[in-house]
C-alpha cells in the first residue's frame, strides 16, 4: 500500500476543504441560515461529487471528500447520497436523481435518511455487498476524522486568543498537553483510516471489512476524546449553545451509531 496521495487526489482534497470553509457554518446560528445551506446545496450538486463512484472513483478519493466536509460541518446530504451512487453503480442502475436524497440528511443533524441495510443489497453477490458494507464503514470513519479535525482547531483556535491571568490560555503547558494529546489520536485515526479507504476497492472483501471496523472503532473512540477535550479547553462556553465544540461533538457520536461496530466483532486484537 502507498500511503502518499497523488496530485489528483491532493487536489480534491484541497476543493472539498475550500467549499466546507466557505459555506459550512461558521457559527451555531449559520446552521439555521436558509440562504447558506440553498447556495450550500447547490455547490455540492454542482461538483458532481456525489456520483463519485459511478465516476469510477476508490474509496480514498471518497474518504477525502467526507473527511473535508465533517471538518467543515457541511450540512447538506453526501453520505448517502455517495452510498446509494455506489449501491446502483454495482446494480448497473441509474440513481433515481436529486430527489433521491431529498430525505436524506447529513450527519451535522441526525440519522435521517440513513439505511444501514437497503433492501437492495439482497441483489448482490456476497461480495459486492461485503464491499458496499465496508465502503460505508469507511466513510463514516472518514466522517469521524474529519469531525475530530475540526473540533481540534477550534480548541486550538480559542487558545490562542483566550485569556487568563494575563497570558493566553495556549501558554500553559497543561493546555498544550491536551491539544498536543489530540493531535497524535488524529494521527492515528489517519493512518487506520487511510488503510480502511484503501482496502475497499484492494483486498479481499473480508479483508476490507476487516479493515473498515478496525478503524471505525478506533477513530469512534479517539474523536469522541478529541471533541471532549475541545469542550474542555474553551471551559464555561464549551458548554453552551453557542459553542460549535457541541455540534463536532453531536456529529462524531451520530457517525458512531451508524453502522455502528462493537470491540467482540473483531477477528483481531484492538486494546
Amino acid at each position: 500500500m502507498d500511503v502518499r496521495l497523488t496530485s489528483e487526489q491532493r487536489q480534491l482534497r484541497e476543493a472539498a476543504a475550500k467549499l466546507a470553509d466557505d459555506l459550512g457554518p461558521g457559527s451555531v446560528a449559520d446552521l439555521d441560515d436558509d440562504g447558506r445551506i440553498a447556495r450550500l446545496e447547490k455547490t455540492v450538486h454542482s461538483t458532481g461529487w456525489r456520483s463519485l463512484r459511478s465516476d469510477e472513483a476508490t474509496g480514498v478519493e471518497v474518504a477525502l471528500v467526507v473527511e473535508e466536509f465533517a471538518r467543515g460541518l457541511v450540512d447538506v446530504p453526501f453520505l448517502w447520497p455517495v452510498l446509494e451512487d455506489d449501491l446502483c453503480h454495482r446494480l448497473g442502475r441509474d440513481v433515481a436523481g436529486p430527489a433521491s436524497h431529498v430525505d436524506a440528511v447529513d450527519l451535522t443533524n441526525g440519522f435521517a435518511g440513513i439505511v444501514e441495510s437497503p433492501k437492495e443489497l439482497e441483489e448482490l453477490g456476497a461480495e459486492n455487498a461485503a464491499r458496499w458494507h465496508a465502503l460505508a464503514l469507511t466513510a463514516t470513519t472518514a466522517d469521524l476524522v474529519g469531525a475530530a479535525r475540526g473540533a481540534l482547531a477550534l480548541a486550538v483556535d480559542y487558545a490562542k486568543v483566550r485569556e487568563q491571568y494575563g497570558s493566553t490560555i495556549g501558554s500553559y503547558q497543561a493546555v498544550r498537553h491536551l491539544l498536543a494529546e489530540s493531535l497524535a489520536l488524529i494521527e492515528g485515526c489517519v493512518s487506520v483510516l487511510r488503510h480502511a479507504a484503501w482496502a475497499v476497492d484492494e483486498l479481499p472483501a473480508e479483508e476490507a471489512v476487516e479493515a473498515s471496523k478496525v478503524a471505525k472503532l478506533y477513530c469512534a473512540r479517539s474523536a469522541l476524546n478529541v471533541c471532549e477535550t475541545s469542550i474542555q479547553v474553551h471551559g464555561g462556553i464549551g458548554n453552551t449553545w453557542e459553542c460549535l465544540a457541541h455540534v463536532y461533538l453531536r456529529r462524531v457520536l451520530v457517525a458512531t451509531e451508524s453502522w455502528p461496530v462493537r470491540l467482540e466483532e473483531l477477528t483481531i486484537g484492538l486494546s
